[in-house]
């Protein structure tokens, strides 16, 4: 049962990690075109939707595989009987995620390694 708990509770950072990845993809392509404006921009509306399709789960498998990392090797140890756990946790998956992001963009814009 402390397993499927565990499980459970990994599956829920793991969802918010997707969400944290979402908000930073739609942050760094820009809100939305317009769909009535003509072909082009319906052809900018489908790369946006393909960019946020390929680049969504990658983010977000990146920030989930490190949240859980350090939640094993560290932040069990630290939070093990403490009611500020959650709140603790989510502020270290919003860090990790604005690590990746900063790696991502100097690796995409300064360094044009991606």
């Amino acid at each position: 049962m402390k397993i499927l708990k565990q499980i459970l509770a990994y599956l829920f950072w793991i969802g918010i990690s997707f969400v944290a990845a979402f908000s930073y993809v739609r942050i760094l392509i820009g809100p939305e075109p317009d769909e009535s404006n003509g072909f082009l921009n319906l052809l900018d509306l489908l790369i946006n939707r393909t960019v946020i399709v390929q680049l969504v789960p990658i983010i977000a498998s990146i920030i989930a595989i490190l949240f859980i990392l350090t939640d094993i090797f560290y932040l069990k140890k630290k939070l093990k009987n403490n009611s500020k756990g959650i709140p603790s946790r989510f502020l270290v998956i919003m860090l990790i995620t604005i690590v990746v992001g900063i790696t991502h963009y100097i690796l995409e814009k300064v360094i044009d390694i991606i």
